[in-house]
């Protein structure tokens, strides 16, 4: 910053910074102390609305670069040439705790990335996990009314928390993964990240495919027990961030190696189950991940509120080669994720810097509105025009998907694996003895805090029809705990 005189927000030089004006020493303070109204004013006003979900986080600045050829997949320039490099912002989140949470909790993490590509921003908001608590975006208010403080007691209830997932047994495979030894990561550097849904990509001949992306961490999972956890949370709230920025500021620039598994569009409706799921994983032994690109952090933010704060990433942000799926939880954040940000950071929240496009103008006729810069001086804003304005490219980002049938809100099991067990079931078996013995304490430390039986049993009723050596040794834990 420039150094010299302080001033006024409108410029002018302020002679005294430590006293207000009063009316005779020691008398009431003036109304025309312009710069203390001034100042109080702002103070009023510098807190944005956070994050209903994914308020605590810490973010940086990076580069993607490609490492291998997929154009035969998708016609995204970004992702046209090997060695080509794009920037990059992460913002790394808990999902429940609010902004003033401890870090180190027992929680997924979002692990949403912004590529600043050459066609315009492409958001892909994903977590650390591969699957969620449930399929449908119909649900996801109720969801997180049960991780959020109750409307009576103030406090996050286990009552409610349990009562949820043990109603919702699509939730068993997301909660077998959190109670696990992943479900408190030692930092936001030793954790892998996910795009989670199902995205399509396409390329330049029309053919379309079913991806999914995974970031393997180059610097190893690293996590945390329950006990390790609940130390550092209270003895440093801040500990992802900090371990974060100050990797970055010792040159340790984390990185992650990008791949994707690629499904054929044919293939999807014949699958033993829904690929479109987000409770479900595609076995590697059915779609291998192919590694084509390495995610590097190297620039922290210079303010954390104008960047990391006012960052926005919708998973409707897509660019040409790339799309959405009938995935139904990837529909209602096509939604959900911009209209939050329109209301908590303004509708012209995508011109801020850390939302702006780099190598590309945003090209609009939206005008006006909080906050609104005049960048587009005296264009017209509609279309068509006669006087050289943005027209329309005439083709599609991404393909059609093919859909029949009759509307309706009900959805009848169409694969012969729609079922909410299998996968937490095969999770449970691939863990070492040690591993299941941490996961079955930590489920048993959670569930002796709800305070009725009914939605305890049926919990381990959940687990038990996923595996029966889980549902056994859970119970077994839960009643030695509950007495």
């Amino acid at each position: 910053m420039t150094q010299g005189p302080l001033t006024t927000e409108a410029g002018a030089p302020v002679a005294d910074n430590q006293n207000s004006e009063t009316a005779g020493v020691g008398g009431p303070v003036l109304v025309q102390d312009q710069l203390l109204l001034e100042k109080l004013a702002h103070f009023n006003r510098e807190r944005i609305p956070e994050r209903v979900v994914h308020a605590r986080g810490a973010g940086a600045y990076g580069t993607f670069t490609v490492t291998a050829d997929v154009t035969r997949y998708t016609r995204a320039k970004f992702l046209s040439e090997v060695g080509k490099e794009t920037e990059t912002f992460l913002r790394f989140s808990t999902v429940a705790g609010n902004l003033g949470a401890p870090d180190a909790v027992r929680d997924p993490r979002g692990f949403a990335l912004k590529f600043y590509t050459e066609e315009g921003n492409y958001d892909l908001v994903g977590n650390n996990t591969p699957v969620f608590f449930i399929k449908d975006a119909v649900k996801f208010p109720d969801f997180i009314h049960t991780q959020k403080r109750d409307p009576y007691t103030g406090s996050t209830e286990m009552d409610n928390v349990w009562d949820f997932w043990s109603l919702s047994p699509e939730s068993t495979h997301q909660v077998t993964w959190l109670f696990g030894d992943r479900g408190i990561p030692a930092s936001y550097r030793h954790m892998d990240g996910f795009g989670s849904h199902t995205y399509q990509w396409n390329n330049e001949a029309g053919e379309a495919f079913w991806v999914k992306y995974h970031f393997k961490t180059d610097q190893g999972i690293k996590t945390l027990t329950q006990a390790e956890a609940d130390r550092l949370a209270g003895a440093d709230p801040d500990s992802h961030q900090r371990d974060l920025r100050q990797a970055i500021e010792r040159g340790e620039f984390p990185s992650w190696t990008v791949g994707v598994q690629i499904m054929p569009v044919a293939e999807a409706a014949k699958y033993r189950f829904n690929p479109f799921d987000l409770t479900k994983v595609w076995p590697h032994a059915d779609y291998p991940v192919i590694e084509f690109g390495k995610l590097e952090l190297n620039r922290n933010p210079e303010n954390v509120f104008a960047e990391v704060e006012q960052s926005i990433f919708s998973p409707a942000h897509f660019v040409p080669g790339i799309g959405p799926s009938p995935d139904k939880m990837l529909q209602g954040r096509l939604f959900a994720y911009g209209d939050a940000h329109r209301y908590r950071v303004g509708i012209n929240a995508d011109n801020l810097p850390v939302n702006r496009p780099h190598a590309t103008e945003a090209r609009t006729h939206s005008r006006d509105g909080f906050l609104y810069d005049g960048r587009h001086k005296g264009a017209k804003n509609y279309e068509p025009n006669s006087f050289g304005g943005p027209f329309q490219t005439d083709r599609a980002l991404w393909q059609p998907v093919a859909v029949s049938g009759v509307t309706g809100e009900t959805e009848a099991p169409s694969h012969a694996e729609d079922n909410d067990f299998v996968q937490a079931g095969n999770l449970y078996r691939l863990m070492t003895e040690e591993e299941k013995g941490r996961l079955i304490d930590n489920l048993a430390g959670a569930l002796s805090g709800v305070s009725r039986d009914d939605i305890v049993e049926r919990a381990v009723n959940n687990f038990r029809q996923a595996d029966g050596d889980f549902g056994k040794r859970l119970e077994a834990a839960v009643q030695a705990l509950r007495g």
